[in-house]
């Protein structure tokens, strides 16, 4: 019956649950509250097991994807455009913003978790990317290098083509198991929250959680300021149109997506707004499936952005252009293959936090107000999806102008 019971419970209100949890035994414990900290442990360690063949994996997979079908090569690359393009802005907008707020306020955690902060030059950084061995990178969970390992595999099997569908299948089949497992490792997050937020209170006291509040408005500014001036500049710049329009037609699609927290769920209203646009319905059955897979600028741009420079400003660690560039190209590329995974901003924001030698506790700090950040991260991915189907749908000949500036009724009918 319990179990039953809890098998009911949302996950996002199991972490809550969890992260309150650790915050009391944090403060009845006290110091002693250090042996509760071997839970977080290992559920970090069991994130770190999934990055490096999960990154591979999924990466391969999307890019052999658009080599499937050749009458749509075309079409699928300028989307595929499209998303780096408003991802690389939008990690951008992230560390801009970031940057700008001082959400750790006087805070500083000791940690033992941090890298030597001598890091390379820019040419150095390039150099490194390229692995000599790609095995042993992927044995040492180097994801820059995997990432480019990753996309030449990928870009060597469309171009065997036939021949190469039996490895093509396997790594396709290597990348359900993957999302498997990353699913049943997630399961832990509660757990792992529970006992690393008990050792971080229980350590450094309540007044580890006050920065946590500016936090969220840094996402909010940067998630709207990327809704409103990227996408409403591509439109209205890119495909001549009214951003008014567009937004007025998008927002029944924008409110399900903010409530439900979810771009696969809100496909149904996303699908009927941008027809309501005069998308055709042949690409945005196209682009809003695969933007719901592969296009997450919330949560692959601004997102990891953001909270790597909080983590680093809690734990009193200072960051270079080099550690940003690290962060804007990792959140960029990385989170193209990485968004179809039920969690994959977690796991993104491990990857980003790696690369640049920030402990992966910090992660904490932050699972149990996922819900309220995934609402707008949410938002701004489907308003994304929607603005490249009216964009790229119109440089393609797949969009109707007259349909797009119609009057209420087709609005009324995607509500």
């Amino acid at each position: 019956m319990i179990f039953q019971t809890l098998k009911r419970i949302p996950f996002w209100q199991k972490v809550l649950a969890g992260f309150a949890l650790g915050i009391l035994a944090g403060v009845a414990l006290g110091e002693s509250a250090v042996i509760l900290k071997p839970l977080g442990d290992l559920f970090i360690s069991a994130i770190k097991m999934l990055v490096a063949p999960l990154v591979f994996c999924a990466i391969v997979v999307s890019i052999t994807s658009l080599g499937s079908q050749a009458n749509l090569k075309r079409l699928s690359f300028k989307t595929l455009g499209m998303f780096m393009f408003t991802g690389t802005m939008a990690s951008f907008i992230g560390l801009a913003i970031g940057s700008s707020f001082d959400m750790g306020g006087s805070l500083e955690l000791a940690t033992s978790e941090v890298r030597d902060r001598d890091i390379p030059g820019f040419a150095q950084v390039l150099l490194n990317m390229i692995p000599v061995n790609p095995f042993a990178s992927l044995a040492e969970g180097k994801v820059l290098q995997i990432i480019v390992f990753a996309a030449l595999v990928g870009i060597a099997i469309n171009a065997v083509g036939e021949k190469a569908e039996p490895l093509k299948r396997t790594i396709e089949a290597g990348s359900e198991v993957m999302f498997e497992l990353t699913r049943m490792v997630l399961k832990l997050t509660p757990i792992g929250v529970f006992g690393l937020m008990a050792w971080v209170v229980g350590e450094y006291g309540l007044s580890t959680l006050l920065p946590l509040g500016k936090f969220i408005v840094a996402i909010y500014v940067a998630a709207l300021i990327h809704i409103i001036f990227v996408y409403g500049g591509l439109v209205k710049f890119a495909a001549g149109l009214s951003p008014v329009q567009f937004f007025r037609k998008a927002m029944p699609a924008q409110l399900v997506a903010f409530s439900t927290a979810s771009s696969f769920g809100t496909l149904p209203a996303s699908s009927k707004c941008t027809e309501s646009m005069g998308v055709s319905k042949r690409y945005s059955a196209f682009v809003l499936p695969l933007g719901a897979t592969m296009n997450m600028d919330g949560c692959g741009g601004i997102y990891p952005a953001i909270a790597a420079i909080f983590i680093a400003q809690i734990y009193g660690i200072p960051l270079d252009m080099t550690d940003y560039m690290l962060i804007a190209v990792t959140a960029t590329v990385a989170s193209v293959g990485t968004a179809g995974v039920p969690g994959s901003a977690m796991v993104m924001l491990t990857v980003t936090l790696g690369v640049v030698g920030l402990p992966l506790e910090g992660i904490a700090f932050i699972a149990a107000i996922d819900r309220v950040i995934d609402m707008i991260r949410t938002a701004t991915n489907v308003t994304g999806d929607m603005m490249t189907a009216v964009v790229v749908g119109k440089s393609e000949g797949q969009f109707d102008e007259q349909q797009f500036y119609s009057d209420e009724k087709a609005l009324n009918q995607a509500a």
